[in-house]
This record gives structure tokens, C-alpha cells and sequence, in this order.
């Protein structure tokens, strides 16, 4: 049954894809803007392009499966759904705010996990008895190896670019570079529309389970897909400037070919985890690879105490997004029960 709150939670969990789209803008858009290939309106144009053209490749939606089952489906209530996505918003926006690339995804993720851990408690029974530990467990195990494998395919890609233009003059070099960035900007931009985009239609899937709407099993309506994309190419269109510039310029100087290289390498990785149905974080992904970039240069290169900063926002995020929602959940069924 359509009730007024299910139409709430689906317009929250279009606006969080939204405001994922120019939370995480910066991941597409950051090295091709600061090497000047592209200006930032016409990167972020060409970034939501892509964005969008990836809701007629990826029709699986195998990582918006993989989310929905993230609690168990006997604790989903509408109100769980509704506390875990004011929480991954408010988490989101503050990141944004102070301009820290933390991840989207495990934004929404813990925010789910931990509005259904306070719904077990409600009901007497053990907080962890609402999660599902097989996906939790690999998008845990995924904070680390994602940016590990974004490092080490850039490394790899590196050196593979390096052997081919090792007899270029370095002005056809890196005439060449800035053309192939606008590929590997583009490739990046429709494998992260493909991953992140499908988090909110496993979100808003589960939503229409709960009210009955659905039943499990149900194939997606075709509206949910095209929303979720439409929204996340928006958000990538209205940019997040205080990002860019973090992952642009921060982590480590980045020219043309370094740009088709970490770009390149976090499509690949993106791509990966996305047909084996993994939501990793995109932010992640992306600072691995531009990393590995930096190191290639020398360690020295790459600014750790930048870096390590970053890190303390990755590990907090899961665990923020997760007792933000509890406590919002809680003031939820105190009000309402």
C-alpha cells in the first residue's frame, strides 16, 4: 500500500542519490580539471553524461541486490529506512561541508545496518541479530582491498603508459594524454554511475517490500532505475568544488598522463567489483589509484598527512552513519509508538 511515508522515503532516497551525484563529483571529475583538460562546468557536464549512459549497461543490479539484503528482511520497517537515510544525508553533507572525500556508500550502507540494529533492540533481541554479515563482511573486507587494487592497477597502467610513450616527444605525449583522459574520465564517470546509483534502488526496492507494495522477488519497476540515475547525473552536475580540490591536488600533484592512469585504473576496479555484484566505495577507489600514481614518483610525492586524514574519515563513517541512525530510529518509535 502507497502510504504518505513510503513516498517520503523514496523522495529522501532520491535526494541522497542527488546529493551523492555532487558529493562524489570530485571522483570523476578532480584530475581531468586539474590538468586543465576540461573546464569544470564542461567536466561535470561530460561526467553526469556518463553517469546517466550507464542505466542501459548495467541492468543486473547486482549491488542493489546486495544492498537490500544488507538487514534482514524481518527488522526492514519504513522507519528503519527512513532513519538510516537521514543519517547517510547529514553524514554526507557534513563531509561535503568540510570538503572530506569519505564514501557515499558506506555512508548508506552503515546507516541502514544501524537503524535495523536499534529495530532488533526495540523488539528485545540482540542488535546484530537484524544484520545479514555476508554482505557487511565484504564491503568491510572492500575499505581496504578497493583502494589497494585502485593502487595497484594504476601502478601497473603507469608503467604500461610510461613503455609506450618512452620514445614520444613530451609534447606529442602529452597532447595524446589530455586526449585519452577525456576516455578515462568518461569511463570512470559511467562505472561509478553504475555502482553508486544502484545503492539507492536497492534502498527504494526494499522500501516498496516493506509496504507491501512489492513482494520479495518482485522484478524492479522500471521508474526506480531511471530515477536513481537521473538523480545521481544531476547531483554530478551541480558539482562539489571543496572536494575537487582535495582529490585533485591534495593527495598528490596529478598531470595528463597520471589523470588517464589513476582515472583508468578506478574504472577497471569499479567495473570488477560491480559485476560481482561488491558496493565499494568509489572514493576509495579512486584516492587508491591516485595514490599509486604518486608513489610511482617517488613516496615523497604523496602527501600522507593528507592521506591519513582521509583514512580516520573512512573508518569513522560506517560506524557514525550507524549510531546516528539508532539514535534517530529512536526518537522515531519513541514519538510514534
Amino acid at each position: 500500500m502507497v502510504t504518505t511515508l513510503l513516498v517520503v522515503v523514496i523522495i529522501l532516497a532520491i535526494g541522497f542519490d542527488y546529493i551523492n551525484g555532487f558529493h562524489d563529483a570530485a571522483n570523476s571529475i578532480a584530475t581531468v580539471v586539474s590538468t586543465k583538460v576540461l573546464t569544470p562546468f564542461q567536466a561535470v557536464l561530460w561526467a553526469a553524461l556518463f553517469n546517466f549512459a550507464a542505466y542501459f549497461y548495467f541492468t543486473d543490479h547486482k549491488v542493489a541486490n546486495t544492498i537490500a539484503k544488507t538487514v534482514l528482511e524481518e527488522y526492514i520497517t519504513l522507519e528503519v529506512i527512513l532513519a538510516g537515510l537521514v543519517a547517510a544525508i547529514v553524514w554526507n553533507l557534513f563531509t561535503w561541508w568540510y570538503g572530506i572525500p569519505s564514501s557515499s556508500s558506506h555512508t548508506l550502507l552503515g546507516g541502514f545496518a544501524g537503524a535495523g540494529m536499534a529495530k532488533a533492540a526495540s523488539m528485545g533481541a540482540s542488535a546484530m541479530a537484524a544484520i545479514n554479515f555476508t554482505p557487511i563482511l565484504k564491503v568491510i573486507a572492500f575499505i581496504v582491498l578497493a583502494p589497494v587494487i585502485g593502487m595497484f592497477i594504476s601502478v601497473i597502467i603507469s608503467i604500461i603508459l610510461l613503455h609506450l610513450a618512452k620514445n614520444a616527444r613530451p609534447s606529442v605525449a602529452e597532447w595524446w594524454f589530455k586526449k585519452l583522459q577525456l576516455i578515462s574520465s568518461a569511463a570512470l564517470s559511467f562505472t561509478h554511475g553504475g555502482n553508486d546509483a544502484q545503492k539507492v534502488m536497492g534502498i527504494i526496492y526494499v522500501s516498496m517490500v516493506a509496504a507491501n507494495v512489492l513482494q520479495t522477488g518482485d522484478a524492479m519497476p522500471e521508474w526506480i532505475p531511471i530515477s536513481c540515475y537521473a538523480a545521481i547525473s544531476l547531483g554530478t552536475m551541480s558539482g562539489g568544488w571543496k572536494i575537487v580540490k582535495t582529490m585533485g591536488s591534495k593527495i598528490t600533484k596529478v598531470n595528463a598522463f597520471e589523470g588517464v592512469a589513476a582515472e583508468t585504473a578506478g574504472a577497471v576496479t569499479l567495473g570488477l567489483t560491480e559485476h560481482f555484484g561488491i558496493p565499494v566505495s568509489t572514493t576509495h577507489t579512486i584516492t587508491g589509484s591516485i595514490v599509486g600514481v604518486g608513489l610511482l614518483k617517488r613516496v615523497s610525492a604523496v602527501r600522507w598527512g593528507v592521506t591519513v586524514n582521509l583514512l580516520w574519515a573512512w573508518v569513522l563513517t560506517i560506524p557514525v552513519s550507524a549510531t546516528l541512525a539508532a539514535v534517530i530510529f529512536s526518537l522515531i518509535h519513541l514519538i510514534f509508538s
